[in-house]
């Protein structure tokens, strides 16, 4: 797949960006080379290729360190209150959002 010039102002008109003519045909060159790029990617055959977990996995042992995934403060009424003090609108301690979707 290859992108035009007019598929590419389009892009920028839709995104509210301002691309002079010279900026589009550079944009179209390089987003036409990124495309072809992930084409090459996706042809590489990786069935039975197993997934690694950091880069360096297939040359060293590499231990991750991750951290325990606990609480570290309590909560409390007050600190709830403390962090809403702003909010235009609550419930229960919960924020209220105006209905985007109807």
């Amino acid at each position: 797949m290859s992108l035009t010039e007019t598929d590419v102002a389009r892009f920028a008109k839709l995104a509210r960006i301002d691309l002079p003519q010279d900026k589009i045909e550079q944009s179209c060159t390089e987003l036409n080379d990124l495309l072809h790029l992930i084409e090459r990617l996706q042809s590489v055959d990786t069935q039975g290729v197993e997934p690694m977990a950091h880069p360096l996995s297939a040359h060293q042992d590499v231990a991750l360190r991750l951290r325990e995934d606990t609480v570290t403060e309590e909560g409390s009424e007050a600190r709830r209150d403390a962090l809403t003090l702003n909010a235009p609108a609550l419930a229960d301690g919960l924020f209220l959002v105006p209905k985007v979707v109807e």
